[in-house]
């Protein structure tokens, strides 16, 4: 048996063994099983069923983890995406006016999408027309948007009609254990300790339940919730309006660069890399990433991408798919948890996504500073995505202030044509549309 892995998953040849890939998934599993406390948390803000997004949120995580190991054989686990979720609920269904369904739609188009350009060259296209400080300032604007979340869900920061947001209630248990909870989740994370979110979250949780303030569950193990309320309730033609077509091309290029991002920068640490710094299966792992994320809005939930809490596993010795199988069955195994899952108060979640915030803010720390032409519009993008509450605006805005900057410096050539054509587009889409 333990030859037939070794021959699928080239084990040997990668330098690894058996019990240490189940080590490396149970591993990766811990530091980035927190998705199932948060993901069902946010989502239900959009009137989604929270135990049908809990088992939506498991089921999808367990295929892009399986496709990922068995297609790909690469080490890379696969979950709802934070703050693209909160960029779904936030945005396009409490802002936005949309239904979850139709929101629910535009991931299931943005998916396919992901797929065609995963098969057709066009996805190198694009993400080499993109300039490298455009897409760090997406990922530090997304990290930015999660932390105003974050803050707002704990009432640390609260609106105020007379300014973008005040400060909220310090003297509330609630807010006390989302700052208590963000210390202790960056000290434990910053002595390496597995599973730290996780541990964190639950820690609140209980201390929450003992002392009153949320209901315990009534179980910690029980049969799987019913996931009829979001399976297949998208709304593909609702996402087909040309109104959604900027919203449909956001989560796609979100997607896409995070993605791409993720890989490179876990891949490079396992030293999976080929000489010329490329993935070698590249176009396997990107079909894994894009049929997740169409998988998982057939079942229920926001965008699924690939974690780079997958580092956690590959620090531990995992190189194979294998490592992505054992989380894979490890997130079908949670299912199981459903009381407990359930019963996670909103303010034992807020400190995670905080803390996702600002591990993701620091993307801006990798922009060209010393030129401005360069520096200056990517500042815009990203803090034009939490202020303007919209990954796809703040990206728009960006792209035109970016294509703007370099022609009135002289220095056209230095926008890539596809790049240009993105740009005009969003300029079309905010005067005409």
């Amino acid at each position: 048996m333990l030859e037939k892995f070794d021959q699928f998953f080239e084990l040997q040849s990668r330098g690894t063994n058996f019990k240490t890939e189940l080590l490396a998934g149970v591993t990766t599993f811990l530091t980035l099983v927190y998705i199932v406390f948060v993901n069902p948390t946010i989502l239900v803000e959009a009137g989604m069923d929270h135990n049908a997004v809990f088992v939506a949120t498991c089921l999808a995580a367990a295929f892009g983890c399986l496709v990922m190991g068995l297609y790909a054989n690469y080490p890379i686990a696969l979950a709802p995406g934070m703050g693209l979720n909160a960029y779904f609920a936030a945005t396009l269904v409490l802002t936005m006016g949309l239904s979850w369904q139709v929101a629910l739609g535009a991931v299931f188009c943005s998916g396919v999408l992901f797929l065609i350009l995963s098969i057709l060259p066009i996805r190198e296209m694009i993400i080499n027309s993109i300039p490298k400080s455009q897409k760090m300032a997406i990922a530090a604007g997304i990290g930015v948007f999660l932390i105003l979340v974050a803050l707002r869900s704990a009432n640390i920061m609260v609106d105020n009609p007379l300014d973008v947001s005040s400060l909220g209630n310090f003297t509330q248990w609630s807010t006390v254990l989302v700052l208590v909870g963000f210390v202790a989740m960056v000290v434990l994370d910053d002595k390496k300790i597995p599973g730290s979110l996780a541990l964190v979250i639950l820690a609140i949780a209980i201390v929450c339940w003992l002392v009153g303030f949320a209901p315990a569950p009534g179980a910690i193990v029980s049969g799987i919730p019913s996931i009829s309320p979001t399976f297949l309730q998208l709304d593909i033609g609702g996402a087909l309006a040309i109104g959604l077509v900027v919203i449909v091309f956001a989560l796609l290029l979100v997607d896409l660069f995070d993605t791409s991002g993720t890989l490179v920068a876990v891949l490079h640490q396992a030293n999976m890399l080929d000489d010329r710094g490329r993935i070698k299966k590249l176009r396997h792992a990107l079909l894994a990433d894009s049929s997740a994320t169409i998988f998982g809005s057939l079942v229920g939930t926001s965008t699924t991408t690939s974690y780079i809490e997958s580092a956690a596993g590959i620090r531990v010795g995992g190189r194979t798919g294998l490592t992505a199988v054992t989380v894979g069955a490890l997130f079908l195994l949670a299912m199981l948890f459903a009381p407990v899952a359930t019963s996670i108060p909103a303010y034992a979640t807020a400190p995670a996504i905080l803390f996702v915030g600002c591990t993701m803010a620091k993307s801006l720390g990798e922009i060209e500073w010393r030129d401005l032409t360069e520096a200056m519009p990517a500042v815009i993008t990203a803090f034009a995505i939490p202020f303007s509450g919209s990954i796809a605006t703040g990206i728009g805005i960006g792209f035109i202030t970016y294509a703007l900057t370099k022609i009135c410096a002289g220095q056209i050539k230095a926008i890539h044509p596809a790049m240009g054509v993105i740009a005009v587009a969003f300029v079309v889409k905010f005067v005409f549309l």
